[in-house]
């Protein structure tokens, strides 16, 4: 398996009045992202930043003994016991460590960002989960010519309808 990458959990703004603030975490959603090197993307908009939620979603979607590399966050500590993990220490200004890095998941990152706060503006904590699904399906067939994602997408809504009554409940 390729190694992956967990960055940092991010926090996303629910509001536009939070963009003004700069970094505080108040008023903001964590998501989690990994990324196989060269490959798929998994981002999830989560409960919160403890161990107890990020360790389960992060042995899910990843086979025992792979490579592991992530940041410096506690939450991470003990992905050890069933993976090869390595840290990149951010807060010491580390960006890489050997074959460690997040430097691809961080480009990503970016990517939502602009996106959300560019195009969209800023995005609601009850519609955060389809903006990242949005970016992420833009991320994973980035490679597709744009047909091919086309006829992907709309492969994948045959038969699914959603009201606009549906939406704002």
């Amino acid at each position: 398996m390729k190694p992956l990458s967990v960055a940092r959990i991010r926090k996303d703004t629910g509001t536009k009045k939070s963009l003004i603030h700069g970094r505080s975490w108040k008023d903001k959603v964590p998501v989690l992202g990994m990324l196989e090197r060269n490959d798929k993307l998994v981002i999830q908009v989560i409960q919160n930043t403890q161990q107890n939620t990020v360790e389960p979603i992060i042995k899910f979607n990843n086979k025992q003994g792979s490579n592991v590399y992530t940041d410096e966050w506690h939450a991470y500590k003990d992905l050890n016991r069933q993976f090869n993990h390595q840290i990149v220490n951010h807060s010491a200004k580390q960006y890489v460590n050997e074959k460690a890095h997040t430097n691809s998941i961080e480009n990503f990152w970016s990517h939502l960002k602009r996106g959300i706060y560019g195009t969209y503006h800023w995005a609601s904590k009850k519609h955060l989960h389809s903006y990242v699904n949005e970016f992420t399906l833009r991320f994973n067939t980035r490679k597709y010519e744009e047909r091919e994602r086309f006829n992907l997408v709309l492969a994948s809504v045959v038969g699914q309808r959603l009201t606009y009554q549906q939406l704002i409940n």
